[in-house]
Protein backbone atom coordinates (compact mmCIF):
# COMPACT_ATOMS: atom_id res chain seq x y z
CA UNK A 1 0.00 0.00 0.00
CA UNK A 2 1.08 3.58 -0.69
CA UNK A 3 -0.21 6.40 1.50
CA UNK A 4 -0.15 9.90 0.02
CA UNK A 5 -0.87 13.20 1.75
CA UNK A 6 -2.05 16.14 -0.36
CA UNK A 7 -2.32 19.80 0.57
CA UNK A 8 -2.89 22.90 -1.49
CA UNK A 9 -3.64 26.63 -1.47
CA UNK A 10 -1.63 27.67 1.58
CA UNK A 11 -1.84 31.29 0.40
CA UNK A 12 0.80 32.74 2.69
CA UNK A 13 -0.73 31.30 5.87
CA UNK A 14 2.39 29.96 7.58
CA UNK A 15 0.50 29.31 10.83
CA UNK A 16 -1.90 26.92 9.11
CA UNK A 17 0.88 25.29 7.11
CA UNK A 18 2.94 24.58 10.22
CA UNK A 19 -0.12 23.06 11.94
CA UNK A 20 -0.66 20.74 8.96
CA UNK A 21 3.06 19.95 8.79
CA UNK A 22 2.95 18.66 12.37
CA UNK A 23 0.11 16.35 11.39
CA UNK A 24 2.05 15.16 8.35
CA UNK A 25 5.06 14.25 10.46
CA UNK A 26 2.81 12.25 12.77
CA UNK A 27 1.08 10.59 9.83
CA UNK A 28 4.35 9.70 8.06
CA UNK A 29 2.86 9.14 4.59
CA UNK A 30 4.91 7.63 1.80
CA UNK A 31 4.60 10.83 -0.23
CA UNK A 32 3.54 14.44 0.33
CA UNK A 33 2.17 16.43 -2.62
CA UNK A 34 1.57 20.20 -2.54
CA UNK A 35 -0.72 21.55 -5.26
CA UNK A 36 0.26 25.21 -5.55
CA UNK A 37 -1.08 28.68 -4.71
CA UNK A 38 1.48 29.12 -2.01
CA UNK A 39 1.91 32.77 -1.03
CA UNK A 40 -0.74 35.23 -2.28
CA UNK A 41 -3.21 36.82 0.20
CA UNK A 42 -1.77 35.64 3.52
CA UNK A 43 0.37 37.67 5.92
CA UNK A 44 3.62 35.66 5.79
CA UNK A 45 4.74 34.71 2.28
CA UNK A 46 8.43 34.34 3.10
CA UNK A 47 7.79 32.26 6.24
CA UNK A 48 5.46 30.10 4.19
CA UNK A 49 8.08 29.47 1.53
CA UNK A 50 10.70 28.66 4.17
CA UNK A 51 8.32 26.11 5.74
CA UNK A 52 7.51 24.62 2.33
CA UNK A 53 11.19 24.26 1.54
CA UNK A 54 11.63 22.31 4.76
CA UNK A 55 8.85 19.97 3.59
CA UNK A 56 10.55 19.76 0.21
CA UNK A 57 13.84 18.81 1.86
CA UNK A 58 11.94 15.99 3.56
CA UNK A 59 10.71 14.71 0.20
CA UNK A 60 7.54 16.68 -0.60
CA UNK A 61 6.78 17.38 -4.25
CA UNK A 62 5.51 20.93 -4.81
CA UNK A 63 3.93 22.46 -7.91
CA UNK A 64 3.03 25.99 -8.89
CA UNK A 65 -0.47 27.45 -8.89
CA UNK A 66 -1.92 30.32 -10.89
CA UNK A 67 -1.41 32.88 -8.12
CA UNK A 68 2.25 31.89 -7.86
CA UNK A 69 2.65 33.08 -11.45
CA UNK A 70 1.13 36.40 -10.45
CA UNK A 71 3.45 36.83 -7.48
CA UNK A 72 6.57 35.56 -9.21
CA UNK A 73 6.29 37.30 -12.57
CA UNK A 74 3.23 39.60 -12.54
CA UNK A 75 1.74 37.69 -15.49
CA UNK A 76 -1.84 38.46 -14.55
CA UNK A 77 -3.33 37.41 -17.87
CA UNK A 78 -1.97 33.90 -17.36
CA UNK A 79 -2.78 33.76 -13.67
CA UNK A 80 -6.33 35.15 -13.89
CA UNK A 81 -7.76 34.59 -17.38
CA UNK A 82 -11.31 35.06 -16.06
CA UNK A 83 -10.78 38.82 -15.80
CA UNK A 84 -11.27 39.91 -19.40
CA UNK A 85 -11.41 43.61 -18.51
CA UNK A 86 -8.36 43.66 -16.26
CA UNK A 87 -7.38 42.15 -12.95
CA UNK A 88 -8.81 43.96 -9.89
CA UNK A 89 -6.48 46.37 -8.14
CA UNK A 90 -6.88 44.41 -4.90
CA UNK A 91 -5.23 41.36 -6.49
CA UNK A 92 -2.42 43.41 -8.04
CA UNK A 93 -1.68 45.11 -4.71
CA UNK A 94 -1.53 41.77 -2.88
CA UNK A 95 0.70 40.19 -5.54
CA UNK A 96 3.11 43.13 -5.53
CA UNK A 97 3.27 43.12 -1.73
CA UNK A 98 4.00 39.39 -1.60
CA UNK A 99 6.64 39.73 -4.33
CA UNK A 100 8.37 42.51 -2.41
CA UNK A 101 8.29 40.48 0.82
CA UNK A 102 10.17 37.60 -0.77
CA UNK A 103 13.94 37.49 -1.09
CA UNK A 104 15.65 36.84 -4.42
CA UNK A 105 16.30 33.20 -3.56
CA UNK A 106 12.69 32.66 -2.52
CA UNK A 107 11.42 34.23 -5.74
CA UNK A 108 13.69 32.06 -7.85
CA UNK A 109 12.48 28.98 -6.00
CA UNK A 110 8.86 30.00 -6.62
CA UNK A 111 9.52 30.59 -10.32
CA UNK A 112 11.28 27.24 -10.76
CA UNK A 113 8.35 25.18 -9.52
CA UNK A 114 6.87 22.90 -12.18
CA UNK A 115 3.18 22.99 -13.05
CA UNK A 116 2.77 19.22 -12.63
CA UNK A 117 4.50 16.32 -10.89
CA UNK A 118 3.88 12.57 -11.06
CA UNK A 119 4.69 9.61 -8.86
CA UNK A 120 4.18 5.85 -9.11
CA UNK A 121 2.73 3.94 -6.18
CA UNK A 122 3.87 0.53 -4.97
CA UNK A 123 1.31 -1.13 -7.25
CA UNK A 124 2.50 1.04 -10.20
CA UNK A 125 -0.56 3.31 -10.21
CA UNK A 126 0.16 6.75 -11.65
CA UNK A 127 -0.59 9.77 -9.44
CA UNK A 128 -0.62 13.34 -10.78
CA UNK A 129 -0.46 16.53 -8.74
CA UNK A 130 -1.46 19.77 -10.49
CA UNK A 131 -3.05 22.93 -9.22
CA UNK A 132 -6.41 22.99 -11.03
CA UNK A 133 -6.75 20.13 -13.54
CA UNK A 134 -4.48 18.15 -15.88
CA UNK A 135 -2.72 20.60 -18.16
CA UNK A 136 -4.16 23.69 -16.48
CA UNK A 137 -3.49 25.89 -13.48
CA UNK A 138 -6.78 27.75 -13.88
CA UNK A 139 -9.50 25.32 -15.06
CA UNK A 140 -10.52 23.54 -11.88
CA UNK A 141 -12.89 20.78 -10.85
CA UNK A 142 -15.58 23.03 -9.43
CA UNK A 143 -18.39 21.18 -7.67
CA UNK A 144 -21.02 22.69 -9.98
CA UNK A 145 -19.07 21.81 -13.13
CA UNK A 146 -20.98 19.87 -15.77
CA UNK A 147 -20.19 16.16 -15.55
CA UNK A 148 -19.14 16.05 -19.20
CA UNK A 149 -16.53 18.73 -18.58
CA UNK A 150 -15.30 16.91 -15.47
CA UNK A 151 -14.77 13.75 -17.52
CA UNK A 152 -13.13 15.70 -20.33
CA UNK A 153 -10.64 17.34 -17.96
CA UNK A 154 -9.96 14.10 -16.13
CA UNK A 155 -9.29 12.39 -19.46
CA UNK A 156 -6.33 14.68 -20.15
CA UNK A 157 -4.07 12.41 -18.09
CA UNK A 158 -3.44 8.68 -17.72
CA UNK A 159 -3.16 9.13 -13.95
CA UNK A 160 -5.37 6.94 -11.76
CA UNK A 161 -5.35 9.60 -9.03
CA UNK A 162 -5.54 13.33 -9.83
CA UNK A 163 -4.54 15.55 -6.89
CA UNK A 164 -5.64 19.18 -7.10
CA UNK A 165 -6.71 22.27 -5.19
CA UNK A 166 -7.76 25.63 -6.68
CA UNK A 167 -11.42 25.59 -5.62
CA UNK A 168 -10.65 25.91 -1.88
CA UNK A 169 -13.42 23.38 -1.22
CA UNK A 170 -12.19 19.88 -0.31
CA UNK A 171 -13.73 16.77 -1.81
CA UNK A 172 -12.86 13.32 -3.08
CA UNK A 173 -14.65 12.43 -6.30
CA UNK A 174 -14.54 8.82 -7.49
CA UNK A 175 -15.24 8.64 -11.21
CA UNK A 176 -14.71 4.89 -11.26
CA UNK A 177 -11.79 4.83 -13.63
CA UNK A 178 -10.13 7.79 -11.89
CA UNK A 179 -10.25 9.47 -8.49
CA UNK A 180 -10.03 13.26 -8.16
CA UNK A 181 -8.68 14.35 -4.79
CA UNK A 182 -9.24 18.03 -4.09
CA UNK A 183 -7.38 18.89 -0.90
CA UNK A 184 -9.23 22.17 -0.49
CA UNK A 185 -7.02 24.75 1.20
CA UNK A 186 -4.44 24.56 3.96
CA UNK A 187 -4.85 28.20 4.88
CA UNK A 188 -7.68 29.91 2.98
CA UNK A 189 -10.64 27.54 2.84
CA UNK A 190 -14.08 28.47 1.47
CA UNK A 191 -16.40 25.74 2.85
CA UNK A 192 -17.32 27.43 6.12
CA UNK A 193 -14.99 25.43 8.38
CA UNK A 194 -12.23 27.79 9.49
CA UNK A 195 -9.56 25.10 9.69
CA UNK A 196 -6.90 23.90 7.28
CA UNK A 197 -8.05 21.13 4.95
CA UNK A 198 -5.85 18.46 3.42
CA UNK A 199 -6.27 14.88 2.23
CA UNK A 200 -4.88 11.39 2.74
CA UNK A 201 -5.15 8.77 0.00
CA UNK A 202 -4.29 5.07 0.14
CA UNK A 203 -3.58 3.18 -3.08
CA UNK A 204 -3.46 -0.61 -2.83
CA UNK A 205 -3.74 -3.17 -5.61
CA UNK A 206 -5.61 -0.76 -7.84
CA UNK A 207 -8.05 0.37 -5.14
CA UNK A 208 -8.02 4.02 -4.12
CA UNK A 209 -9.49 5.20 -0.82
CA UNK A 210 -9.17 8.61 0.73
CA UNK A 211 -10.37 11.03 3.35
CA UNK A 212 -10.35 14.75 3.98
CA UNK A 213 -8.56 15.84 7.14
CA UNK A 214 -9.08 19.10 9.04
CA UNK A 215 -6.45 20.75 11.21
CA UNK A 216 -7.16 23.63 13.57
CA UNK A 217 -4.96 26.73 13.61
CA UNK A 218 -5.29 30.19 15.14
CA UNK A 219 -7.51 31.67 12.43
CA UNK A 220 -8.23 34.80 14.47
CA UNK A 221 -4.51 35.60 14.84
CA UNK A 222 -3.93 35.12 11.12
CA UNK A 223 -6.97 37.23 10.26
CA UNK A 224 -5.72 39.98 12.57
CA UNK A 225 -2.31 39.91 10.91
CA UNK A 226 -3.96 40.37 7.52
CA UNK A 227 -6.10 43.24 8.78
CA UNK A 228 -3.09 44.99 10.29
CA UNK A 229 -1.25 44.83 6.96
CA UNK A 230 -3.82 47.23 5.49
CA UNK A 231 -3.74 46.38 1.80
CA UNK A 232 -6.82 47.02 -0.36
CA UNK A 233 -9.10 44.05 0.13
CA UNK A 234 -7.51 42.90 3.38
CA UNK A 235 -10.73 43.36 5.32
CA UNK A 236 -12.29 40.71 3.08
CA UNK A 237 -9.26 38.41 3.18
CA UNK A 238 -9.22 38.58 6.96
CA UNK A 239 -12.93 37.78 7.14
CA UNK A 240 -12.41 34.82 4.81
CA UNK A 241 -9.72 33.33 7.04
CA UNK A 242 -11.69 34.02 10.21
CA UNK A 243 -14.96 32.47 8.93
CA UNK A 244 -13.72 29.87 6.45
CA UNK A 245 -16.09 31.37 3.86
CA UNK A 246 -15.15 33.46 0.84
CA UNK A 247 -15.93 37.08 1.68
CA UNK A 248 -15.59 39.73 -1.03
Amino acid sequence: MTRIAILSDVHGNRVALEAVSKELRREKPDAVLVAGDLVLNGPDPNGTIDALRVLESEGALIVSGNTDIAVGDFDYGSAFPQYQDGVPDTIVAAAEWAHDELGDDQLEWLRRLPSERRIRTADDSLVLVVHASPGSQTRGFDQALDANIVFERASATDARVICVGHTHIPEIRDLGWKVIVNAGSAGYVFDGDATASWAVVDVHEGTVTGEIRRTAFDAVAVANAISERGLPGDVYRAATVRTGKLVR
